[in-house]
């Protein structure tokens, strides 16, 4: 029987960590990948072509930001337009902002890691792998996951856990996927559970670019009573050059007001403009602003049932 959730809470606003700093700091780090998922906004969009300029973070650019996180041990989350493994630094740099006390989540499709890869970020003190699997038998991986190899994922996934065991470090082991058709998501999620420490089915996001095939299109927020979104609350996005959007639905940083080169993370998340979209979610009218009105997945956001619960301590 599926646990009954609460995904509203009592009170809306800034959560107390992030007071002064956003508690995440969400990096595009990478355009490129090398997997073909159809249910990839990204595959369904020219997204990636717009950053050809822009292909991997720089290493300037992410040990400025890592090097502003730091005293607020704010949490990098690596994502984005991509594969964060197939950028040609993403162990050196990971290892840099564990040196600085960051906080470090991986997702990643799990099929570019060797072993002295996973020992080198695991002994660094990443705080969270999560391979996004989408699946639980060969079949379907690949349906979903094209070009990617079943065996291979499964290989890492057990390679990262006796790491982690072996060393007792404190990294978490997280599989990840996505609720969508043609997925047989309970088998999914019962073949991975005893695997790793955590399992998350993820709701089916169109990102305004995928057609949707979501296998529960329930709501975890009414759209009706236009309750505030968390992200506004908790989280900031910037894109591999530097560049700042309201939101992290807006993965093409059409709405982007700020740059991380000329303003400083902390007086971006403090001032006026962020400021203005908070007031207006908090006074229910965040459907007044652009991308939030035209947003498709807003009604999958949740106060209680989040990436944090993922990271907890086991």
């Amino acid at each position: 029987m599926k646990e009954n959730i609460v995904h509203t809470t009592d009170e809306y606003g800034i959560k107390p960590e992030a007071k002064e700093f956003p508690m995440m700091v969400v990096l595009s780090f990478v355009y490129v990948c090398n997997a073909e998922c159809p249910n990839c906004p990204y595959n369904n969009s020219d997204i990636r072509n717009t950053y050809k300029d822009a292909i991997f973070m720089s290493e300037k650019l992410f040990k400025r930001i890592a090097d502003e996180c730091s005293p607020y041990q704010s949490l990098l989350r690596l994502s984005g337009g991509g594969e964060p493994m197939m950028h040609p630094q993403a162990v050196e740099l990971i290892e840099y902002a564990k040196e600085k006390k960051c906080r470090i989540g991986l997702i990643t499709n799990g099929s570019l890691f060797n072993e002295e890869k996973l020992q080198r970020i695991i002994t660094a003190g990443v705080d969270a792998i999560e391979f996004s699997v989408d699946a639980g038998d060969s079949e379907t991986y690949k349906k979903v996951r094209p070009r990617l190899d079943w065996d291979k994922l499964n290989a890492n996934v057990k390679m990262a856990k006796t790491i982690r065991d072996r060393m007792g470090a404190k990294t978490r082991i997280i599989c990840s996927m996505i609720n969508q058709q043609g997925v047989d998501i309970e088998a999914a999620e019962r073949y991975w559970t005893d695997k790793v420490d955590k399992v998350q089915v993820r709701k089916f996001l169109t990102w305004g670019y995928n057609q949707d095939y979501s296998a529960d299109s329930t709501p975890y927020l009414s759209p009706e009573e236009c309750i505030p979104c968390p992200w506004l609350f908790e989280r900031l996005n910037i894109d591999s050059r530097g560049d700042v959007t309201l939101c992290g639905e807006d993965i093409a940083f059409k709405e982007k007001f700020a740059n991380v080169y000329d303003r400083t993370i902390r007086d971006i998340w403090l001032g006026e403009k962020f400021n203005y979209f908070r007031s207006k979610h908090l006074s229910r009218k965040g459907n007044e602003i652009k991308i939030c009105s035209a947003c498709p997945d807003w009604k999958y956001r949740s106060w209680q049932y989040n990436y944090w619960k993922l990271i907890e301590k086991r």
